[in-house]
């Protein structure tokens, strides 16, 4: 139940850990901040994209997609107070506040699920530990 969203958070960690490299180039000297490096992929449209993927993973109803969305928006609201505050930080100082934020959202998602649905997530997280 806690790794609801594993493919997830991996999926976003492998963007980001795409998009440091070519951040690090730019300034060799400096390891970007959590900000820098989220910035690209923590956005708005990233909240609609992770909906559409769940909904198609998972088999969301609609109005199981009215339910997961706000969870979404909190669990990016989250992440962004988060980043708002330590501006500074570096990715790995901040992973383990970012973990318990998705954590939570994960597991407020999974409860939404039918057990059909949770067959389709316990696959979902076999195809990500299979891919990282």
């Amino acid at each position: 139940m806690r790794n609801l969203l594993l493919p997830l958070a991996c999926g976003v960690m492998l963007i980001v850990g795409m998009d440091g490299p070519a951040i690090a180039q730019d300034n060799p000297a400096q390891e970007p901040s959590a900000r820098q490096q989220l910035q690209k992929v923590h956005t708005p449209q990233s909240i609609d994209e992770k909906l559409a993927q769940l909904t198609k993973d998972l088999e969301l109803t609609p109005e199981q997609q009215k339910q997961v969305r706000p969870l979404l928006d909190q669990h990016h609201d989250k992440i962004q107070a988060l980043l708002d505050k330590n501006p500074q930080a570096s990715r790995q100082q901040l992973a383990p506040q970012i973990h318990a934020i998705s954590d939570e959202t994960h597991r407020q998602v999974h409860a939404l699920l039918n057990d059909h649905q949770r067959e389709l997530e316990k696959a979902m997280q076999a195809r990500g530990r299979h891919q990282g």
